[in-house]
């Protein structure tokens, strides 16, 4: 599958995560009208897009400068197992990690 490049693409695909994001947080409110059940809510979307945020950017900016990946099982992987030539940076890092191994 191609990486998503048309800029309009991309904000709408934004714009359609938050309205179903927001979506479905209307209509459990409403079922379940309960202030507990909103905060509990709230706090659990929060804790997810922080979760997101550390897999996607802390990693690779604090922690792991080489480290790439395209989703969340790969992060799990790296998790697990440590870094892998495949979800390495291309270029000198690369190469010298293929040479260590």
């Amino acid at each position: 599958m191609a990486n998503l490049t048309n800029p309009r693409i991309i904000w709408l695909k934004g714009t359609l995560f938050v309205a179903l994001g927001l979506l479905a947080s209307i209509l459990l409110a409403v079922q379940l009208p309960d202030m507990r059940y909103v905060a509990l809510l709230a706090i659990a979307v929060w804790a997810f897009c922080r979760a997101y945020y550390f897999a996607f950017y802390v990693i690779e900016h604090y922690v792991d400068s080489g480290f790439r990946f395209s989703g969340l099982l790969d992060f799990a992987r790296y998790a697990f197992m440590g870094p892998t030539p495949d979800n390495r940076k291309c270029g000198e890092q690369c190469d010298a990690h293929r040479a260590a191994e």
